[in-house]
């Protein structure tokens, strides 16, 4: 088991008809991509051709900061406003949908546009697959 879904399993509510495990795996593609987008602009700026790189670092950072706060909305599970909750999920599969297309343009050149391209496309999915499962 997860430490998203031990910690979901620890809430003292219920939480309703929520699919605890689309909701963990959202919540840990959603940290798995922030960290991989934030280092994937570190490796942006550090090679020679970073000129060429500029959007990608843009949509890199973009990514990260929308992933690092759909984690966290997920992540709260008291007074949870359900309208909220998806316009945060679909602002996170737009920017992971961006984000991985910019980076599997680079991809072929760069290692970390192809891992991140990859963490992109999971997180995507992963946010469809809650909004879904939402409703």
């Amino acid at each position: 088991m997860s430490t998203a879904a031990s910690m979901l399993g620890t809430y003292p509510h219920d939480m309703g008809a929520i699919d605890h495990e689309k909701l963990a795996a959202c919540i840990e593609a959603c940290v798995e991509c922030a960290q991989t987008c934030t280092a994937c602009a570190d490796a942006c700026l550090a090679e020679e051709s970073v000129a060429e790189l500029t959007q990608c670092i843009r949509t890199d950072l973009d990514c990260a900061d929308l992933c690092e706060a759909t984690g966290r909305v997920l992540s709260r599970q008291t007074g949870n406003n359900a309208s909220v909750t998806r316009a945060v999920l679909e602002a996170c599969a737009a920017a992971c949908k961006a984000c991985g297309d910019e980076c599997a343009r680079h991809s072929s050149h760069h290692e970390h546009c192809r891992i991140c391209a990859d963490a992109c496309r999971r997180c995507e999915q992963a946010c469809r697959a809650l909004l879904a499962a939402l409703g």
